[in-house]
């Protein structure tokens, strides 16, 4: 299994619709959080619709039973998480996963040394789908989540041979989601 290059990443992103809307450079040093295609990976970004987490409602988080009311929803061009808490959002990009290919997402840098951090997620082979991202601000101050630019880093391993049953196969639970999803069992 080896870590695939930008020339790899384009060319499945271009030819076979990998990533859309693809970023075919990476776009915002000095300006933005950087997000598009990187040397090893591509940098996705995060859209402008958020779930942030209030514990009003509930005494203890369930994942099988976590309730919608237990989040605010928010849509702007900046999402204000509060101190020792989280808030989902989803990715701009919508990903298809080849059934040779195993795709990591993992935190960036800029936001990690601020201590907002995004949940480390495989995207399975086979899967498609928008990317719901849990992001984590572990301060005790609030936290400033930029819309529309990078938040993480997508690595993709292809293997040298294809899984018996891929995500798709399977028909897992969170194949083709849209929009921010919820834990399902």
């Amino acid at each position: 299994m080896t870590i695939k290059s930008d020339k790899w990443i384009r060319r499945m992103a271009t030819e076979e619709g990998m990533i859309e809307p693809f970023v075919d450079s990476n776009v915002g040093k000095g300006e933005a959080i950087s997000f598009g295609l990187s040397s090893y990976g591509y940098d996705l970004r995060v859209g402008d619709e958020f779930k942030i987490f209030h514990n009003a409602l509930m005494p203890v988080i369930d994942p099988k039973e976590i309730s919608a009311d237990s989040f605010l929803d928010y849509k702007g061009d900046v999402c204000i998480i509060p101190p020792n808490s989280f808030a989902l959002a989803t990715s701009v990009e919508y990903f298809r996963i080849p059934e040779n290919v195993l795709a990591v997402c993992v935190g960036k840098s800029t936001y990690a040394r601020c201590g907002i951090i995004t949940n480390v997620t495989p995207f399975e082979p086979g899967w498609e789908g928008h990317v719901t991202l849990e992001i984590s601000n572990t301060t005790p101050l609030p936290a400033k989540i930029y819309a529309n630019e990078g938040l993480c880093q997508v690595l993709f391993f292809e293997s040298d041979e294809t899984c018996e049953v891929s995500y798709k196969a399977k028909q897992g639970k969170y194949q083709n989601q849209r929009g921010i999803t919820l834990p399902r069992i």
